[in-house]
């Protein structure tokens, strides 16, 4: 019989959990901030800086699967720590680096492994393994949330940073920041967690990835999680210069990533109480198309701050709402004991889609002088990412009996 051992307190787990997404993804939202001061200051072409974030993005994605396996073996614990450690480090070196080499190495690299151990996939796992299924997606969607209070809080912060302090500074105020999730990972010390031994596992890390890499839907899901990457990264780094570059105040900008956190909040508790009572598979078709729509219908309308304004509180109620039902799905499918891991390679696929959309926008903004080209194809992904979801079998996979004393 497999043996469960005492699990954390639900409030325990969310009240720490929420704490750490919303530092962690509080501070990357507001990165979109420092595409002008930086580049201005270093005399660097966009591509520069959104190459760097790129490889933010991909870095993240790809550690995350590690990541995700750390905390699936080891606990949530020691993974945030060195998590804190890294993001520390990361913003301080992105404030003092003097080439491109350094500041992708900081702000790609660095950075991109600490929000691999301190957002989502890390987070999520604990979820899985302490909370009981028929409150698990709305409780993934408390996370999230959080993630997206984090928008809302920071960005403001990190602008008035920027303005009263400089940019160099405020990356160093925002390093001591980031250490404060390190006394929060205590919080998320499962009990009698030695190497996984407490949670049963059926299946070994191979075994797990060859069934989930096997499965159609699993693959429908990293496929609609890639165009997820691409619209939100695009849109959160690129989004204050496209504002500029149409002669709106910078004000406007900061003011249209602090609405995008601050709906998303709703939106993604909502997608996650929703994801206890509908397919989960509808919600996220439903997502991607109405993202396609919103993003039309804004590119159609004259450009001013109130249309900005409008046009972020809808695609804030869209915004992570994905994150919700799409890591559900994946735990209702496998189960959770990879759960970190399985949630770590779909948004492995998402940050290939963040590197695609922010490098993109540097790419052609400095060949053609317009995102225009950058929005379109957001568009059309969007449709795509709709049906593709569609097809997606949530029921728990069917496994073959162990054989007697395995």
């Amino acid at each position: 019989m497999p043996h469960h051992p005492k699990s954390l307190s639900i409030n325990q787990v969310l009240i720490c959990g929420a704490a750490i997404v919303t530092v962690s993804m509080g501070i990357r939202h507001g990165f979109g901030l420092w595409l002008q001061p930086i580049t201005q200051d270093q005399n660097w072409s966009r591509e520069t800086f959104a190459f760097a974030i790129a490889i933010q993005n991909l870095v993240w994605g790809f550690s995350g699967i590690f990541a995700g396996m750390l905390a699936d073996r080891f606990g949530a614990f020691r993974v945030i720590v060195a998590g804190a450690l890294l993001y520390a480090l990361g913003l301080y070196g992105m404030a003092h680096a003097t080439s491109a080499l350094g500041f992708s190495l900081t702000a790609g690299v660095l950075i991109g492994m600490a929000q691999a151990g301190t957002t989502y996939a890390i987070i999520y796992g604990v979820i899985g393994r302490n909370i009981s299924a028929n409150r698990r997606s709305w409780a993934m969607g408390i996370a999230a949330a959080a993630g997206s209070f984090g928008q809302f809080l920071m960005v403001p912060t990190e602008g008035f940073l920027i303005d009263h302090f400089g940019w160099q500074q405020a990356l160093v105020t925002l390093a001591v920041a980031a250490l404060l999730m390190m006394p929060l990972a205590w919080g998320l010390r499962e009990p009698h967690f030695r190497g996984g031994a407490g949670h049963f596992r059926e299946q070994s890390i191979m075994q797990a990835l060859r069934e989930a890499f096997q499965y159609r839907s699993f693959q429908l899901l990293m496929a609609g999680y890639f165009v997820c990457g691409f619209q939100v990264v695009f849109i959160g780094v690129h989004m204050p210069s496209y504002l500029k570059d149409h002669g709106l105040a910078p004000q406007v900008a900061s003011y249209s990533l602090a609405l995008i956190g601050l709906f998303n909040v709703f939106g993604t508790y909502a997608s996650g109480v929703l994801g206890q009572r509908m397919q989960k598979k509808n919600i996220l078709a439903f997502i991607y198309f109405t993202r396609a729509v919103v993003i039309s219908i804004f590119l159609l309308v004259p450009l001013t701050p109130m249309s900005v304004y409008v046009f972020s509180a809808v695609m804030g109620l869209l915004w992570l709402s994905t994150v919700p039902p799409t890591n559900a799905a994946v735990a209702q499918i496998f189960g959770v004991a990879h759960l970190s891991m399985l949630s770590g390679f779909v948004f492995f696929s998402h940050q290939i889609g963040s590197f695609m959309g922010v490098w993109l926008g540097g790419f052609l903004y400095d060949r053609t002088g317009s995102y225009d080209i950058v929005w379109y194809i957001a568009i059309g992904l969007g449709v795509l990412a709709s049906l593709v979801n569609l097809p997606i079998k949530e029921a728990a996979i069917i496994r073959a009996p162990l054989p007697q004393g395995a």
